[in-house]
């Protein structure tokens, strides 16, 4: 059966009128265009706005807005370039070491003075072999040396240049403030302790919207806009009718708005296609009772249709990828093991299992391209006799399954269709797999001490060839074990306002700091 997933957008306006109707009835909708206000949408609510805590898309903007790192990034499309941010001075001592001294007119709001390089130490410190999922950003840090009130000295253990990408700019890099931290407990979640940054969180109206406003006490350079507003809109269509209607100023769109968009743009508006360093993959459960044994897992692999899911969820728009390692980069690896479909080979795998009549749960997120993809592997499963129920699962119980805080039922999960934002450093995409990272974000159980081996050598290689084989053979490590299918990086698409000029980081978010007017 042919899948036709295509959308003539001008008649989902008009079939989508009851949809949007409700849309634009809820309050938090502003209709007049506010020269001085940027709306942006946000496909998921905010959950944890500690650093420590990072899980999700406004949860790493929000911090990028009310606080400080130390360097920042620029927009992807030129090169994801680092420069000076909260330090006026950073730069190399040795290998090792980097100096900086911060700004001294950077305060916090609630009373707690500056920002101090006391506060550094205690931001990255805290994080350094702790249970946050951003530990891994720290794993080359000894200590951070306090010199004076805004001085101080970073000493890796070993020389690690992607330190200043993977550790700085952002998610544990942003500096928190250590006295309001200490007094709030230790830790916060959705009241930030202490505020610093170019803007400061004003209101928070749970699953609509997220006002934030500029910080009077902000001595740095003035944002473009003195109010960001985020509305929080799941659906990508839904966001797509909310933008020709003047909602907000800036969405991504789903890829199967690409042609329609392409060929008939909304007035004033400018489209976004670029690669994106999100990477998707399914995990297959190891630890799951049914998928135990690799040849029902190498089977799964065989009769996943790699060429349906990339014409029927993301319209041709990109390529199947090789790994987790971004493609077209000098990392990447050449092919999958698995290049091609094998319903045959997936069949007698099977059966040579003793296997019949397979039946798995297939947990995805309730986007339009996650479900598209989620159907089409159903479909091409079922033709090597294999049952998928599709689950889909909102945002905050998605990434519940496989935490281990949660319950044992992360043991159990079987199928997930799971994407990451990643990052610039191959290390950064490959950290979730290690064996750490069980019951954290490595929900396929993959145990494997020489992946484990081969990722410490990938941190502090300096030779790139040297570094490619070490990663290609981290993700041969990864296909073999059975507990992966690596479908593609997703194609980064969105649209925006001929008046403003976005500013895109590595990881797909926007970083409205940074945006400026036309």
């Amino acid at each position: 059966m042919k899948l036709d997933w295509s959308t003539d957008r001008r008649s989902l306006l008009k079939a989508g009128g009851a949809l949007f109707a409700g849309l634009a009835a809820r309050p938090h909708f502003a209709w007049a265009a506010d020269g001085d206000t940027l709306r942006l949408r946000a496909t998921a609510d905010l959950q944890v706005l500690d650093p420590k805590g990072i899980i999700g898309e406004l949860d790493d903007i929000i911090p990028r807005c009310t606080q400080v790192t130390l360097v920042r990034l620029g927009d992807m499309r030129d090169g994801n370039q680092i420069t000076p941010y909260a330090a006026k001075v950073f730069e190399w001592k040795d290998p090792k070491t980097i100096a900086f001294t911060l700004h001294d007119d950077l305060t916090w709001n609630n009373g707690f003075g500056p920002v101090t390089a006391e506060d550094v130490k205690f931001s990255f410190e805290r994080i350094k072999g702790s249970d946050s999922a951003w530990a891994y950003q720290f794993e080359k840090l000894d200590n951070v040396e306090v010199i004076d009130q805004h001085s101080g000295l970073i000493h890796l253990t070993e020389p690690f240049k992607p330190f200043v990408y993977i550790s700085l700019p952002y998610y544990g890099g942003h500096i928190v403030c250590k006295a309001a931290v200490e007094k709030a407990g230790g830790s916060y979640t959705t009241q930030i302790a202490a505020e610093c940054g170019p803007f400061l969180l004003d209101k928070w109206e749970q699953n609509q919207k997220v006002t934030l406003v500029a910080n009077p006490d902000w001595k740095g350079e003035k944002p473009a806009f003195s109010k960001v507003e985020y509305f929080i809109v799941t659906d990508d269509q839904a966001a797509l009718l909310a933008y020709e209607a003047k909602s907000f100023d800036y969405t991504r769109v789903a890829q199967s708005s690409a042609k329609q968009l392409k060929a008939d743009l909304p007035a004033d508006s400018k489209l976004i296609e670029a690669q994106s360093t999100r990477y998707v993959w399914l995990t297959i459960n190891m630890n799951a009772e049914k998928l135990k044994d690799p040849r029902v897992r190498q089977a799964i692999q065989y009769a996943y249709d790699g060429d349906a899911v990339l014409q029927g969820a993301y319209d041709g728009l990109t390529t199947r990828s090789t790994g987790v390692v971004q493609a077209g980069s000098k990392f990447s690896r050449a092919a999958n093991k698995i290049a091609s479909r094998d319903i045959e080979k997936a069949k007698a795998l099977l059966a040579e299992a003793g296997v019949s009549s397979l039946e798995l749960n297939l947990y995805c997120l309730t986007d339009s391209v996650s479900q598209s993809t989620a159907q089409i592997i159903q479909s091409s499963l079922a033709e090597a006799g294999i049952t998928v129920n599709i689950q889909p699962t909102e945002d905050a119980a998605y990434w519940a399954l496989g935490d281990k805080t949660q319950g044992d039922g992360y043991k159990n999960i079987e199928l997930v269709l799971m994407d990451f934002a990643g990052g610039i450093d191959p290390t950064e995409n490959l950290v979730w797999f290690r064996p750490d990272q069980i019951g954290v974000y490595n929900w396929s159980f993959f145990d494997s001490k020489e992946f484990e081996d081969l990722y410490q050598k990938g941190l502090i290689e300096q030779d790139d060839a040297k570094r490619k084989e070490i990663f290609n053979k981290m993700e041969d490590l990864m296909e073999d074990s059975g507990g992966f299918i690596f479908v593609c990086f997703r194609p980064f698409l969105a649209i925006y306002r001929s008046d403003i000029k976005p500013v895109i980081l590595a990881d797909g978010h926007p970083d409205p700091t940074q945006f400026t007017k036309a």
